[in-house]
């Protein structure tokens, strides 16, 4: 979250010059807005900054149907797993809508998380320049009214698990908002947040800090009370799947039973608790990376602490592949649903791992771009069975694989992605298919649409697209995903079967459907009820 911190479509346009300088073709309000929209981490991009996509937004909002934008913050927030951007949305659809209660719907809407209700005060604050003890004074009307029913929607250890130090804090919110309870409980509930007096929550974070806290007679007792508090956590269900993603590390250091890594295996490996978890597929590449540098990081964290702490000392490393076996089970889960391709379907996969795909998403990440492309190329690869995939620069190279070691598959790409340079040569994929005459019906590009000719040559992908579909395989379609949402497309979209999408969720792949089916992301953001 960015906001509340501790202070202490169919193209037709004529061609623009993207960032390199190379022609290009601009979108439609509603397709740009998505594409910003999705693939924003509010975190300066490669070519654009924080602040001046926040300005291409409220210029686009103003030429887009509010009820679109209303959706749009929904969709976001609720399909692609967008936690800030849905959020800017929301504040600015406060900032500039009036007459009716569609804020107060999207606000509803878009919380669902109990610090949401402060983390879009705050953004709202922000954005409206508000400073000072008089920050939240003259909120919107309706933006109160949906914060008041979101209100209705958590318990306490929901409210409890969220009351941060922060410039605003629940009890803040709770009194600017003043929501009606919908029940007697819900009253009493209120009146904790407001007396600063909910119970501490039962979370990893609390009672580890709990644990910490305490004194140890020797290094070997806070161990065995560290692999015991983890082992309770396991045991107690209430560690959350992202929590357990990101301490993977943690428990295995702490010295888990094989029986409680077992049970961690299987949650994180559930098809059930994948879908419920809602976590973008490059957290599992995260994770998979942690885990496999923990022996080199173990040894080196080991001499530094000359091998004497015991709470470091990694006593079940030997189950390391059963780990790396879930998170491979778990990412697979999460491309189960992915429709569209028959025995017959012939799909060429090309990731762009040019200089511009290799910035982190955000800056507390170690997950580039690319790694992105390589993640959503990946999961889309293991349900094809006639399928090319391969990289470009450059040079584009193909790359054989196998189809279900998705994990394996994005870290053989990342070991070799210096291989093809680091310009942005996609024209060569098309080129390639034409040269050889090979027929595909589906040409995928995982890119942030920043493609150009460094060549004298000066072909271009729109040209060739063209001579490809004209020669060699006129029913062949072409799809863009759009990983940076710069709000410019190498090609036409529409014209000769180019589609584009956009986004960093598994999700991306229903849009992807839709499309086979005659819709667009637009119909799918439309398809939202407000």
């Amino acid at each position: 979250m960015k906001f509340n911190l501790f202070t202490k479509a169919h193209n037709t346009a004529p061609q623009i010059p993207n960032f390199q300088g190379a022609p290009a073709y601009t979108l439609s309000p509603e397709m740009e807005l998505y594409t910003a929209e999705v693939t924003w981490s509010l975190n300066d991009s490669f070519y654009e900054k924080d602040e001046n996509r926040l300005l291409r937004l409220r210029q686009l909002m103003v030429k887009c149907n509010p009820a679109f934008v209303g959706k749009l913050a929904v969709y976001a927030r609720t399909k692609m797993y967008m936690r800030s951007a849905p959020l800017v949305l929301v504040a600015e659809l406060a900032r500039i809508h009036r007459g009716d209660d569609l804020v107060a719907r999207v606000t509803d809407k878009v919380i669902n998380r109990a610090d949401e209700i402060t983390e879009l005060l705050a953004c709202y604050t922000q954005l409206n320049e508000r400073k000072g003890p008089k920050k939240l004074n003259r909120l919107s009307k309706q933006l109160q009214k949906g914060l008041s029913a979101a209100f209705n929607k958590f318990d306490e250890y929901q409210f409890a698990k969220y009351n941060r130090p922060a410039d605003i804090k629940l009890r803040d919110a709770l009194f600017l908002v003043h929501p009606k309870a919908k029940d007697e409980l819900q009253q009493l509930l209120f009146n904790k947040i407001a007396a600063d007096t909910l119970q501490t929550p039962y979370t990893w974070e609390t009672e580890l800090s709990a644990l910490g806290r305490l004194n140890f007679d020797s290094d070997e007792a806070k161990s065995a009370a560290f692999k015991a508090k983890w082992e309770e956590l396991i045991d107690s269900k209430q560690l959350g799947y992202m929590a357990t993603l990101r301490n993977l590390r943690n428990m295995q250091q702490a010295g888990v039973s094989y029986n409680h890594i077992y049970k961690v295996c299987a949650f994180l490996s559930s098809p059930v608790q994948v879908a419920k978890a809602k976590q973008f597929p490059f957290r599992f590449l995260s994770a998979y990376r942690e885990m496999l540098n923990t022996e080199t990081r173990s040894v080196v964290h080991s001499m530094l602490q000359k091998v004497s702490n015991a709470l470091f000392a990694t006593h079940n490393q030997g189950y390391t592949g059963e780990i790396l076996q879930a998170l491979e089970q778990a990412v697979q889960a999460s491309a189960a649903n992915i429709k569209g391709f028959d025995d017959n379907t012939r799909v060429l996969l090309a990731c762009d791992v040019s200089g511009s795909m290799q910035k982190p998403v955000s800056a507390n990440s170690k997950v580039l771009l690319y790694d992105i492309g390589l993640m959503l190329a990946m999961l889309l690869q293991s349900r094809c069975k006639n399928m090319q995939v391969g990289m470009f620069g450059d040079t584009w190279k193909t790359i054989a694989v196998p189809r279900h070691n998705i994990l394996d598959n994005v870290q053989t790409f990342y070991r070799r992605e210096g291989e093809v340079g680091y310009a942005t040569n996609g024209y060569l994929v098309v080129k390639d298919l034409i040269n050889r005459r090979i027929v595909m019906d589906k040409v995928m590009l995982f890119t942030d649409c920043q493609l150009w000719n460094n060549t004298i040559g000066g072909e271009s992908i729109q040209a060739l697209w063209a001579q490809y579909k004209t020669r060699v395989a006129p029913g062949a379609k072409l799809y863009l995903f759009d990983l940076q949402g710069y709000g410019q497309a190498p090609l036409q979209v529409m014209p000769n079967q180019v589609y584009l999408l956009a986004g960093w969720s598994d999700k991306i792949f229903e849009v992807l459907d839709a499309l086979g089916r005659g819709g667009s992301a637009i119909t799918e953001v439309n398809k939202i009820e407000l």
